[in-house]
């Protein structure tokens, strides 16, 4: 038999013929198909895009859609709601998911094991490096520890509400998310042996960490410091921060640049862009891209039109 067939067979495992990194990919994709579903169908908008303090003008929209078996079980499902402050939740588990794959990763245990027989040889082939895995990793794990040590000590008590459908979005993206800052680095992975001697800096770093790893660190204080800045704030009103100047919503920038620096220093040998996370920046900007166009036109609402004169929604010079 041939030695490429009998790899191939070597790799045939719980998903049959099907390539785990195209699973993650569509994984993103059809999170991102969703979000467009509900930012466009009014009758899904109404109950479904809008939360929190940002959607009390919204709780009786949804009854404007008539009373028919299918409506009323809409407005069921969109009367599940859980605490805002549920979203600690998020990073308890994505902290916790990062813990495991860094052991699953250092020691090929089993569950890394059964996802890598399920990669194609092309993938397997075209691999982020073993330093690529490692930086990545590392700033994944400072992101999630990051958000998770706001969340507990900057949020406030709070009678918000989240939808559950939003709560378990939030597990099914950090799920994925946890696993696509590595996937394609498996076939590197698969031959190399953890030691600490990976940790030391022992040549230059390329022009592509010298560039992306300040980018990401730069992102980050920022975040920050737009999430210290709202945490002050004794009520809701229109922010004076300098990042919020000509941004409604600078926090979600952030968001957007740290994971498209990730997409740029996970790229595979030979690519610009890691393209499990780029699906996974068409959900972030999706999903974020439509919470701040909400913010906008509540700020709207609340405050008048001169609150947000000549601000962008989130993405300067587009959006």
């Amino acid at each position: 038999m041939d030695a490429s067939i009998k790899g191939e067979q070597a790799r045939t495992g719980i998903l049959g013929a099907v390539d785990a990194v195209d699973i993650v990919r569509l994984g993103f994709l059809q999170a991102t198909v969703m979000i467009w579903i509900l930012r466009t169908v009014p009758f899904l908008h109404n109950r479904f895009a809008v939360y929190g303090a940002r959607g009390l003008d919204h709780t009786s929209a949804a009854k404007k859609d008539g009373s028919s078996p299918v409506s009323k079980l809409l407005d069921w499902f969109a009367g599940l709601q859980v605490s805002h402050g549920y979203f600690t939740h998020f990073y308890i588990f994505a902290t916790g998911s990062m813990a495991f794959w860094i052991t699953q990763l250092a020691t090929k245990s089993r569950v890394f094991q059964a996802i890598a027989a399920n990669i194609s040889e092309e993938h397997l082939k075209n691999s982020m490096s073993i330093q690529q895995v490692i930086v990545c990793m590392v700033l994944m794990a400072i992101q999630t520890a990051r958000r998770l040590f706001e969340c507990i000590a900057l949020s406030k008590p709070s009678k918000s509400k989240m939808l559950v459908a939003h709560w378990l979005l939030g597990f099914y993206y950090y799920a994925l998310i946890t696993v696509a800052v590595w996937i394609e680095g498996t076939g590197a992975i698969q031959s190399h042996k953890f030691t600490l001697a990976d940790f030391r800096i022992t040549q230059v770093p390329s022009l592509r960490t010298w560039i992306w790893v300040p980018v990401f660190l730069l992102a980050s204080g920022v975040q920050h410091d737009c999430h210290y800045y709202l945490s002050t704030l004794k009520t809701y009103t229109v922010p004076t921060h300098p990042a919020f100047a000509r941004i409604v919503s600078p926090h979600y920038t952030a968001e957007c640049v740290i994971y498209l620096s990730l997409a740029f220093l996970a790229a595979p040998q030979g690519q610009l862009a890691n393209k499990t996370l780029l699906c996974a920046l068409s959900f972030i900007v999706s999903n974020l891209g439509t919470t701040a166009h909400i913010t906008k036109g509540w700020y709207q609402r609340k405050f008048g039109e001169d609150s947000v004169r000549g601000k962008w929604k989130m993405i300067p010079f587009l959006f």
